[in-house]
């Protein structure tokens, strides 16, 4: 047995567990299990073609000697993007512990009470610095924040009868590049007309219903955005606006000024650049428009014993639930980036934010006055960290570059250098000595750095923030960890036990493929740096998207959307792109098939296209003569189908060649949404089944982490004749020939976790990819056989056997008064998280074990579920009190001087044997949504302030 090969470590079952678990479904081979689950018109006929697989000693040499190929310059660049200074006990502590990392999203609030208060953290953190009402958990870039914060307007905007039929957006010409792109991309399939200008000459008189400002501007001037707001409120018309975080804790907060919508990056407190991500959006806005507001809202309520919990508020967490109603299709947070911001702003507190700001504004002053000194005009009469200065920028940048400095240049006569937490007094000195050696004359040399303000007076910050108990607390380390792991520890994750949740593919996220994430020269490099700084990254990238390219049997890949519900939207806008290309414009339908994931549809709606849902047999398989006759009856306007494969139902439909084919046949393209690769990967792939496009998502198959609900990565892999449109950016040249606009804000996305992925299938290889998929498959036939007689499974292939995941029906329980959820939450008190709950049917549990978890741990969950099933049994609709409706039991249940209830102690904490040796306890009892969403609190302030 070679031990040193990754594919041993990543599988769970061992060779002598797969045969008795070969036996228990009932087959003699898993070549046997493979054939009677997939047909065999899909089946690859030879091997993927990959590098043979590196050993984990192998693969960390190798990923080590690539980063030598990336050069970390002094970087000034800015444009949203800055270093920043990653306290060492929030890196140790939540990036690199797979308490935090191998999280999922807090669906089940009793055992995710530990993040979703580093989240409330987060979401205070931002009311307070912005000065709204009500703020997200976090979007994926500023520039999707800004792109969701239009629509959010013209939403608002579609209830004013004043406003009815008006779709103009103003946009402030100081935007930053990546966002207008994305502002661009978003604008026309929906009918918004964008008027790009300059906002000191807007004509407040023009028929808008909205506009957005960049606060500090993109060449780092401070507008005067308080007399702008004011004159727009005064017309009517709504504003967004785009704030640099930190700059908020000396700039007066938009949300005094009557700001509507302010949005933007928390990348500055403390989160590595990583060449473009991941890195957490924040979005805040008007309590008046909590129902339109994308992502995921954190809030306060009450447990079943009163106590104070936590869970996601509202149905905004996604609002992809509203299907072809919804104006974003966000399904996706960056949990794990904002706990870390949030962390930052903990660590620091108010007083630590406001002494890091002054010394960014204050190093940006003294720099300002030695330039103009040398001679320079620097344009920003008011500025917070970003000086633009009237130099020759073919000049300056040889200078700067030898010096190993990196500026950003807008136009031939002028750079902009923006100065950041990182920059010392000697990095000043060296960039005085580059203007000066321009100009052949002594540099100056500075010994101080001088207070100063160069903030105009109005718009100078007077309100208070962070004035929580919880931001005023833990400013030692000592304090800090122990805070850290106070949360960890109500939080169940990967690190305890298996998380089987269908369509989510909990699987290893493995420490060999984490631990380049720390490694400087991997987090240290700026999106938009020249591309020959950073060949170490553009190795990987590129050979990801060869390697992915293969995987998916298609022409080309780009993995700039930066999470699954963005590879939907580019997708289907490069559809949309191919059409037009055609002189088809008119095509815009497109079928959905009813099982589909919401994101389908409100992707489809944000790419200007018109849903039509085709039916599903009572085998929850494609109705493919329902298909047909739409397909036909709107041929002549059919855009594309989109489909996931296996089935939302988890089945390999063996109709799937006829069902691409009939599309084809009417002018249409095929999305295939990727969420099941885990299914496919060198078994087929998308390409062989007639796709044309299919995204895919790398924190799912491809083994990037969930982080309590991000990151996500959501690539698009595309045929042929959708090459020439794969989305550009508008700084760092990107995609085909005839490139969509952006996606994401950053040329290649979240680009410091696709080493993840690049690692996983570097460590596989082609026959371990193939291995895992074979596993998955006999992982999710096994838990089926072991749960046949206790659970009905749903829907099943014409042998009887399931893809990598199946659905257990739980609705005739309603008989005995059970319902799905009383199984979710009693599954806690064997130490499980739950399966996902009634998706894609009502009543059901979706179980995925994913090929990382071992035969013994699979059995500890099958032998949970039995047990649950006697207890179901026991259970009467005349007696609900009993252990299920009453799960999951705290602690503080079980050791209270009373117990009333009609069971034991023992049978509430340790129903089965292995609960003993391995008990995770629950902080709260069952939350109370209900309560929650009639008195929305989603800051960490007192509830008597809401009283």
């Amino acid at each position: 047995m070679n031990t040193n090969a990754f594919s041993l470590r990543h599988i769970g079952p061992r060779d002598a567990d797969q045969q008795q678990m070969l036996q228990t479904i009932g087959v003699d081979s898993l070549d046997q299990l493979i054939y009677e689950t997939i047909p065999d018109g899909i089946r690859l006929k030879k091997p993927l073609n990959l590098d043979a697989p590196m050993t984990e000693y192998e693969y960390l040499t190798h990923i080590h000697e690539l980063s030598k190929q990336n050069h970390i310059f002094k970087s000034y660049i800015g444009l949203g993007y800055h270093p920043t200074i990653l306290p060492a006990v929030i890196q140790r502590n939540v990036l690199e512990n797979p308490g935090w990392y191998t999280a999922y999203t807090p669906y089940q609030a009793e055992i995710a009470q530990g993040r979703l208060e580093a989240l409330l953290n987060f979401q205070t953190m931002i009311t307070d610095l912005t000065g709204m009402e009500i703020a997200n958990a976090s979007l994926l870039d500023e520039s999707t924040a800004v792109a969701e914060a239009m629509s959010l307007l013209f939403a608002v905007r579609s209830r004013d009868q004043k406003k009815k039929g008006i779709n103009k957006f103003f946009v402030s010409d100081a935007i930053l590049p990546q966002s207008l792109a994305l502002l661009q991309s978003r604008s026309n399939p929906i009918g918004i007309e964008l008027v790009i200008g300059d906002e000191t000459t807007f004509d407040f008189s023009s028929e808008f219903f909205g506009a957005i400002l960049q606060y500090p501007g993109k060449d780092g001037l401070v507008s005067d955005i308080k007399t702008f707001i004011e004159k727009a409120n005064a017309a009517d018309i709504k504003v967004a606006v785009a704030a640099d975080i930190l700059s908020l804790v000396k700039l007066e907060a938009p949300g005094k000024f009557g700001a509507d919508v302010v949005v933007g990056t928390t990348q500055r407190f403390g989160i590595p650049m990583g060449y473009g991500g991941p890195h957490a959006a924040y979005f805040a806005t008007k309590e008046a428009y909590k129902r339109d507001l994308p992502g995921r809202i954190i809030g306060v309520t009450k447990d079943m014993n009163g106590n104070r919990a936590l869970r996601m508020a509202l149905q905004t967490r996604e609002q992809h639930i509203k299907r072809d109603k919804a104006t974003s299709n966000i399904c996706t947070a960056q949990v794990l980036l904002a706990v870390m911001a949030g962390m930052y702003g903990v660590y620091h507190g108010p007083k630590g934010l406001q002494f890091i700001a002054d010394s960014v504004h204050d190093k940006a002053s003294a720099l300002s006055e030695a330039l103009k000194s040398l001679g320079f005009k620097q344009k920003n009469d008011t500025f917070f960290d970003t000086l633009n200065i009237e130099a020759d920028a073919d000049k300056i940048k040889p200078l700067a570059e030898a010096k190993i400095i990196n500026f950003y240049y807008p136009h031939a006569d002028s750079v902009t250098i923006s100065i950041n937490e990182t920059t010392s007094l000697s990095d000043i000195n060296d960039i005085i000595s580059v203007f000066a050696e321009i100009i052949e004359v002594e540099p100056i040399v500075l010994d101080t750095i001088p207070e100063s303000n160069n903030i105009n007076e109005n718009l100078q910050r007077t309100t208070e923030f962070l004035t929580s108990d919880v931001f005023n607390t833990h400013h030692s380390e000592t304090e800090l960890m122990r805070y850290i792991k106070m949360l960890e520890r109500k939080d169940l994750s990967l690190n305890h036990s298996m998380i089987s949740l269908g369509s989510c593919t909990m699987k290893l996220n493995a420490a060999a493929e984490m631990l380049p994430l720390s490694y400087a020269k991997w987090g240290t490099i700026h999106p938009f740096a020249p591309i020959e700084q950073a060949q170490g990254y553009q190795t990987v990238l590129k050979e990801l998207e060869d390697q992915l390219t293969e995987i998916t049997g298609f022409a080309a890949t780009s993995l700039q959307p930066n999470s699954g519900a963005q590879g939907e939207y580019a997708g289907l806008m490069v559809i949309r792109a191919y059409h037009e290309s055609r002189n088809d414009s008119h095509r815009n339908i497109c079928l959905i098939p009813s099982s589909a994931h919401g994101t389908n549809p409100a992707s489809a709606v944000m790419a200007g296209m018109k849903v039509v849902v085709t039916k599903s047999t009572v085998e929850g398989n494609i109705d493919v003569d329902d298909l047909r006759e739409k397909a036909e009856l709107h041929k002549e306007n059919l855009s594309c189908l989109m489909v996931t494969y296996p089935s939302t139902h988890g089945v390999y439909e063996s109709a799937i060649k006829e069902v691409t084919q009939i599309i084809h046949d009417n002018g249409g393209q095929v999305y295939m949404d990727g969420a099941n690769m885990n299914a496919q990967v060198g078994l087929t792939n998308p390409g062989n089944i007639g796709a044309d496009v299919c995204h895919l998502n790398l924190h799912k198959t491809f083994a990037i982490p969930h982080g309590g609900g991000g990151p996500g990565v959501g690539p698009i892999c595309v045929a042929k004749q959708l090459v020439p449109f794969l989305p550009g950016n508008p700084i760092i040249k990107t995609g085909g020939e005839q490139a969509i606009k952006s996606i994401s804000a950053a040329p290649y996305g979240s680009s410091l976790v696709c080493l993840i992925s690049y690692g996983y299938i570097k460590m596989l290889g082609a026959k371990g990819l193939e291995d895992s998929t074979k596993a998955a498959i006999l992982n999710a036939n096994y838990i089926k056989s072991r749960l046949e007689g206790h659970f009905d499974t749903l829907y099943s292939g014409e042998c009887g056997r399931a893809a990598h995941e199946m659905i257990v029906d739980c609705r005739p329980f309603k008989e005995n008064g059970i319902e799905v959820t009383d199984i979710a939450k009693r599954l806690i008190d064997y130490g499980f998280h739950a399966p996902t709950v009634s998706f894609p049917v009502a009543g059901t549990l979706m179980i995925e074990p994913t090929e990382s978890e071992s035969k013994q741990e699979m059995d500890r969950f099958c032998d949970s579920l039995i047990s649950i099933r006697k207890e179901i049994d026991e259970a009467s609709k005349d007696e609900p009190n009993n252990v299920l409706k009453n799960a999951p039991h705290t602690l503080e249940m079980l050791t209270a001087n009373t117990w009333e209830l009609p069971y034991t102690r023992d049978i509430a904490a340790y129903p089965i044997e292995h609960v003993r040796t391995n008990k995770f306890w629950p902080t709260v009892r069952r939350v109370d949504d209900a309560f929650g969403d009639r008195n929305l609190i989603c800051t960490c302030a007192p509830i008597e302030d809401y009283m």
